[in-house]
């Protein structure tokens, strides 16, 4: 499929990029796809959770009542979790929630999510640019003229380009990645995929192996 490729001021420079069917066109995989995002969100958390039980509340350990003859339930201990200032019953604890997901089927789910965005029109092929230095004021100039001020957009380089990234890092809708960070949750996070020519090389290597 040949997309048409524009400057920064978001005209055509009437050139056109083939992009490989392969990576961009292909029937998606709902289930790779949500296994995928599954994982990310998974990594995300920190898993520091951590409520005291019974063995980490400070208390006394003798016996509060008799074994028998109360009328009431036996109990041994003020620390038990049925008691008003003993452990929480069964309380979460720190974890890791990660799990393992084959590299065959993480890609499948990022060609499908590729997929998705070129079915919706939604992947834009921008020709390589540079800041001289980082400002905000610059990349918010590119977002005007590609019209994509009030959409979230992600932006994908070749490689890292330190004033680029710096003068975006401010705009909460807009992020830029290279093309080893691309992730299936952030192709679909975002209303626009803004590929550089020189970044789609790369894609379509790393997403054919």
């Amino acid at each position: 499929m040949k997309v048409a490729v524009i400057d920064i001021k978001g005209k055509d420079t009437g050139r056109k990029i083939d992009l490989s069917k392969d990576v961009f066109a292909i029937e998606p995989n709902e289930h790779a796809v949500y296994l995928d995002v599954k994982q990310y969100l998974a990594n995300q958390r920190q898993g520091t959770h951590k409520a005291k039980e019974r063995a980490d509340i400070t208390g006394s350990t003798r016996k509060i009542k008799k074994q028998k003859g109360t009328g009431t339930a036996r109990a041994g201990s003020i620390k038990s979790g049925i008691f008003r200032g003993g452990g929480r019953i069964f309380g979460p604890r720190p974890r890791n929630y990660g799990f393992k997901l084959n590299k065959n089927v993480k890609r499948l789910a990022r060609r499908s999510a590729l997929s998705i965005k070129a079915n919706e029109k939604a992947i834009m092929v921008l020709e390589d640019f540079n800041f001289e230095a980082p400002k905000t004021k610059d990349f918010t100039a590119v977002l005007k003229a590609l019209g994509l001020e009030n959409k979230k957009s992600l932006f994908v380089m070749n490689g890292l380009n330190n004033n680029v990234y710096l003068s975006s890092r401010n705009l909460q809708g807009s992020e830029v990645v290279t093309n080893s960070e691309l992730s299936t949750y952030k192709i679909l996070n975002a209303n626009q995929i803004i590929l550089t020519e020189s970044s789609i090389a790369g894609i379509e290597s790393n997403l054919s192996k």
